[in-house]
């Protein structure tokens, strides 16, 4: 660690490898993605996915060391010791600030395969970012709403028989997918706004994890609910980046999907209901330990 270094010469320092770091991602990737794209030889692009997986698996050791030499935090985290990188997960979490990414990346490097977002389509047609999210295997996902879904209702089932086939290869390769389900990061204002029943959480989103359930539950092993806490309050990316965050505590918790919690979520009105019966208490829970943890 160089903390013999002042606060604001490690702050701009760590900016430096951040940003070095993550250019070289498209430079390596999309070269690799090309081959990919090109050659639609199943075997071929077996090959083209693990070299692209050892270069983000090297990207995020990278932002690791770049945690662990430019920022003096200590880290509090339990549940992460049964993990296997074998596993099909399904990662949910409270969000507070851009620097719940690097907490994931760092607590769950090769413990777990490489964390994946659900994508808009529309992401797909960006320079760069789009062949990059294609190449890593970013599933894609068309959701319509339900005046769009009004108007057009022979679409109605159709988003789910998307995220399926874009799913399809990760019936032999075992992958994370990442949710957090509260959709966009906790404020006071939002707190208030929402009038949230929670008291560090806002409300969660449930049409968003059941439609991951509902495409993947068969595929998927387990659950884990991670809890991220900042005992001296959650900080901007840029607070973190200049050593405003001493302390994070990290809570996992593992648990199997229980059928149950699978079904259509936008078609069945009793599943709905029992849905989120289900997350209303899983999130209470969830605050309730949070609020453990800053006492």
């Amino acid at each position: 660690m160089l903390s013999f270094l002042p606060g604001l010469v490690r702050g701009v320092l760590s900016i430096f490898m951040y940003f070095i770091n993550t250019i070289l991602i498209p430079i390596q990737v999309i070269p690799v993605a090309l081959l990919k794209l090109i050659v639609p030889i199943n075997a071929w692009r077996k090959l083209c996915n693990r070299i692209i997986n050892g270069i983000v698996t090297n990207w995020v050791y990278l932002n690791n060391l770049n945690l662990r030499l430019m920022h003096k935090v200590r880290w509090d985290v339990s549940g992460i010791e049964d993990l296997k990188s074998n596993e099909w997960y399904l990662v949910v979490a409270n969000h507070q600030s851009w620097v719940d990414i690097l907490v994931l990346q760092n607590i769950f490097h090769r413990k777990i395969p490489f964390l994946k977002f659900f994508m808009k389509k529309q992401i797909i047609w960006v320079p760069i970012i789009g062949l990059t999210c294609w190449a890593l295997d970013f599933p894609i996902m068309r959701r319509y709403s339900d005046a769009h879904l009004q108007k057009h209702p022979h679409l109605r089932g159709k988003d789910i028989e998307t995220t399926r086939k874009a799913c399809e290869k990760f019936k032999t390769t075992p992958v994370s997918i990442m949710n957090f389900l509260e959709g966009t990061r906790f404020t006071s204002e939002k707190h208030r706004e929402q009038q949230s029943p929670y008291t560090n959480l806002l409300k969660p989103s449930a049409g968003g994890i059941a439609f991951v359930l509902y495409a993947m539950g068969e595929q998927l092993n387990r659950i884990l609910d991670v809890t991220i806490v900042y005992p001296q309050g959650a900080k901007s990316f840029w607070a973190f980046i200049f050593g405003k965050v001493s302390e994070i505590k990290i809570r996992v918790q593992s648990f199997p999907i229980d059928k149950e919690i699978i079904g259509d979520y936008s078609q069945d009105i009793e599943f709905r209901k029992l849905f989120q019966t289900w997350l209303n208490t899983f999130w209470a829970e969830k605050d309730k330990r949070i609020t453990a943890l800053l006492d």
